[in-house]
C-alpha cells in the first residue's frame, strides 16, 4: 500500500473530535482517482468498526436518509441496516462514498456531527462542483449545506517525495538530501545526477497512485503509460457525463488546449486560443468547471507582490496547470516521455512541462499559486506567501540566466529568492539556487 503524507490528517481530525467532542464530519475532496477512497479504508485500523456505504454501487442506501431529522433516528436507521455489526461507542467510522449521489446525506451531515457513538467520512467524484454545475442527473441538491459542520480536505496525487518512497528510496536517503540543501551545500555530482533522473521519471510517471503503483512493481514505462491513457480517458467521459449541456464541447475545449498553451509560454491563459475571436463571457464557466473539478490548478497574476497575494489577483489574468505533470506528458505522447527521461527534450514544451511540475509541487506543499508579471517584459513564473513575506520563484528547465528574479529581488527586496533549475545548489546574495528535485524542501 502507497504511503501518504495526509493520513496524518485523517488521523489527527480522529483524535481531535475525540478529546475536545469536536461537531464536524471529515469531507476528502480531490480529482477522481488521486486515492481517495484507499486511503480513508485505511483508517479501519484506528477503529473498532469500519462501516461503508457507496451511493453508487448500493443507491438503495439512499433511502436511509429520506425524510431524517434527528441524530437518533439516523443512528437507528444505520444499526438496523448494519445489522449484523456492532456500533462501538466512540470507535465506530462510518465512510459514505460518492455522497453527491444522495442529497439528504449531505444534509444529514449536521446530524451525524453531533452523534459521538460514531465518526463519518465523506468523499466522492467531483464533489467540488458547486450544486447545479452537475449534469448528472443522479447527483441530487441537498436541502441545506451543513456549514460548520464539515471539515473538508484537499487530496492530490503523490508528489515527489511519496514518489520517491513508493520506488523504494528510504526516507533516510532523503534526509540526507535535506541536508544538503539545509546546509547549503553543493550535492556531489553522482547523487545529484541519480535525483536528478528520478525527479525526470516523477515527471512522466506523475502521482497517479494506479500508475505509480504499476510502475513501482513493474518499472515498466509502457505498462505505467496505458493506465494513464485509461485515466485521461475517464476525465474525458466526466466531462461529457457531468458537463451541462453545451458547456461539455466548451470545457473539453478548455482542457485540450492547456497543453498547447503551456507550449506557447503564454503569459496569461488565452481563451481566444480556445477558440478564435472568443473571450471569457463564453468560456469563463467552463474554466471554473475545470478548477472546481479538481483537473487544473489556476495561479493567478498580482497587481503588486504583498501579502495577502489573494487580495491582489488579477481576476482575468491567469494560467491553467493540469494537476498532474504525468498525465500532461501522457497528452504529449511516448516521444515526449522518452526525451524527457533522457534529458534531451528542448524547446518551449519543455518548459512548460518543467513549470506544469513545480505549480504541482507547490500546490501539493500546501502553497497557493501566483505569478508577478507587470506591464513589462518580466515575468516570475510563481509567487508563494512563506512566513510572514512573499518570496519569488522561477522556474529553469536548464540552468539560464535569471533576469527578472534578479530585477525582483533588486526592488522588493525579499529574505529569500528560488532559482529552481538543473543545476547544482548555490546561494549568493539572498538568491538560492536549487535543482528540480529538490523543490519538495521548499
Amino acid at each position: 500500500m502507497l504511503k501518504r503524507k495526509i493520513f496524518d490528517q485523517l488521523v489527527d481530525w480522529k483524535n481531535e473530535r475525540k478529546k475536545s467532542r469536536l461537531k464536524e464530519c471529515l469531507t476528502v475532496l480531490g480529482a477522481r482517482q488521486v486515492g481517495k477512497t484507499t486511503l480513508i479504508r485505511t483508517l479501519k485500523n484506528h477503529y473498532k468498526t469500519f462501516l461503508e456505504i457507496n451511493f453508487v454501487s448500493d443507491p438503495d442506501a439512499k433511502s436511509l436518509f429520506d425524510g431524517v431529522k434527528t441524530k437518533d433516528e439516523i443512528y437507528k436507521r444505520l444499526t438496523a441496516y448494519f445489522s449484523k455489526e456492532i456500533f462501538v461507542p466512540g470507535e465506530t467510522l462510518v465512510f459514505l462514498d460518492e455522497i453527491q449521489k444522495c442529497g439528504n446525506a449531505r444534509t444529514s451531515i449536521k446530524f451525524m456531527a453531533e452523534d459521538f457513538r460514531y465518526d463519518v467520512i465523506t468523499s466522492g467524484s467531483l464533489l467540488g462542483l458547486e450544486y447545479g454545475c452537475d449534469d448528472d442527473v443522479e447527483v441530487l441538491e441537498p436541502d441545506s449545506i451543513p456549514v460548520g459542520y464539515e471539515r473538508k480536505i484537499m487530496m492530490h496525487s503523490l508528489d515527489f517525495e511519496e514518489f520517491l518512497w513508493a520506488i523504494g528510496i528510504k526516507e533516510e536517503s532523503i534526509k540526507s538530501l535535506k541536508d544538503f540543501y539545509d546546509n547549503k551545500e553543493k550535492v556531489p555530482n553522482a547523487i545529484g545526477e541519480k535525483y536528478e533522473q528520478l525527479f525526470r521519471e516523477f515527471i512522466v510517471i506523475g502521482g497517479m497512485p494506479e500508475v505509480v503503483d504499476v510502475f513501482s512493481k513493474s518499472q515498466d514505462f509502457s505498462r505505467a503509460y496505458r493506465v494513464q491513457e485509461k485515466i485521461l480517458q475517464d476525465y474525458e467521459d466526466d466531462i461529457a457525463k457531468h458537463a451541462r449541456g453545451t458547456k461539455k464541447i466548451k470545457v473539453r475545449s478548455c482542457y485540450d488546449s492547456i497543453k498547447r498553451q503551456l507550449a506557447k509560454e503564454f503569459k496569461k491563459f488565452q481563451f481566444s486560443y480556445v477558440e478564435k475571436g472568443q473571450t471569457s463571457k463564453k468560456y469563463g464557466g467552463s474554466v471554473k468547471w475545470l478548477i472546481d473539478s479538481s483537473l487544473v490548478n489556476p495561479c493567478y497574476n498580482v497587481y503588486e507582490p504583498n501579502i495577502p497575494l489573494i487580495g491582489n489577483e488579477k481576476e482575468n489574468e491567469f494560467k491553467l496547470y493540469i494537476h498532474d505533470t504525468g498525465l500532461l506528458c501522457t497528452m504529449y505522447g511516448d516521444a515526449t516521455k522518452y526525451l524527457i527521461l533522457n534529458g534531451n527534450l528542448k524547446g518551449n514544451v519543455k518548459g512548460g512541462i518543467y513549470e506544469n511540475v513545480v505549480a504541482e509541487c507547490l500546490i501539493k506543499q500546501g502553497y497557493t499559486l501566483h505569478y508577478y508579471h507587470p506591464r513589462d517584459n518580466r515575468e516570475l513564473e510563481f509567487l508563494i506567501e512563506k512566513g510572514l513575506e512573499v518570496i519569488p520563484i522561477e522556474v529553469k528547465a536548464n540552468n539560464d540566466a535569471t533576469v527578472s528574479l534578479k530585477e525582483f529581488i533588486q526592488e522588493f527586496k525579499p529574505s529569500i529568492a528560488y532559482k529552481i533549475t538543473g543545476g547544482n545548489l548555490g546561494y549568493i546574495d539572498h538568491k538560492y539556487t536549487i535543482p528540480h528535485y529538490m523543490i519538495m524542501f521548499i
